[in-house]
């Protein structure tokens, strides 16, 4: 998987290649989806929800820009296996999860691989996770048709937002970078998430 998706298909970032290749994707699958776990292609989560083809999950991180000591905000754990990429490269994990059921799955599996530098919650991501704020790196794997004011607002000087934008047919991923005046938008890809879905009812400690 690492070699012909990603490598070969430029993700150069050292650290991401070798994350990749050490977190088992198929601990994130559902039973019937395991033979496919390493395939190019999203796989079915429940609930309309999915987990992102490998290649994604590497561009997304890789153009997030972390270093050992980075705030990660992510938005929509789902599976949590963006999850775990993340958190074997940052100092540290939000992660904001809208359907509840996901979340206690996620909790077992990122404790089988002794991952800790995790906080799991359930609510409403276009209000990001102020408590915390401010991020590094913001993470979402949901579609918007333009980014959260509350996400721009979390970043830090330098901080770095990728996020798919547009509507259900058609998206760009699309990397945010705050600046001291401006948030300058850099286009990477085409591509196809979910569409983002406030829940006002969530809660955010579960």
């Amino acid at each position: 998987m690492v070699r012909r998706q990603i490598v070969r298909r430029g993700i150069s970032d050292r650290r991401v290649v070798s994350v990749m290749a050490w977190v088992p994707r198929e601990l994130f699958v559902a039973d019937d989806s395991k033979d496919r776990a390493y395939a190019d292609t999203p796989l079915p989560i429940g609930d309309g929800q999915t987990i992102s083809q490998p290649y994604i999950v590497a561009l997304m991180t890789m153009h997030a820009k972390l270093r050992r000591t980075s705030r990660v905000l992510e938005i929509g754990t789902g599976s949590g296996y963006h999850t775990a990429v993340l958190a074997k490269i940052a100092q540290h994990v939000w992660s904001i999860e809208r359907v509840g059921r996901f979340v206690p799955l996620v909790r077992r599996r990122l404790e089988a691989l002794r991952i800790k530098n995790v906080t799991l919650n359930v609510g409403d991501g276009t209000a990001g996770y102020p408590a915390a704020a401010p991020y590094d790196a913001i993470v979402v794997a949901a579609a918007a048709k333009e980014p959260p004011a509350a996400l721009l607002d979390q970043l830090v000087i330098g901080g770095h937002l990728v996020i798919p934008l547009g509507g259900r047919e058609s998206q760009m991923l699309t990397v945010i970078r705050r600046s001291e005046l401006t948030y300058d938008r850099t286009p990477v890809t085409e591509c196809r998430f979910v569409p983002f879905v406030t829940n006002d009812a969530a809660l955010h400690h579960p």
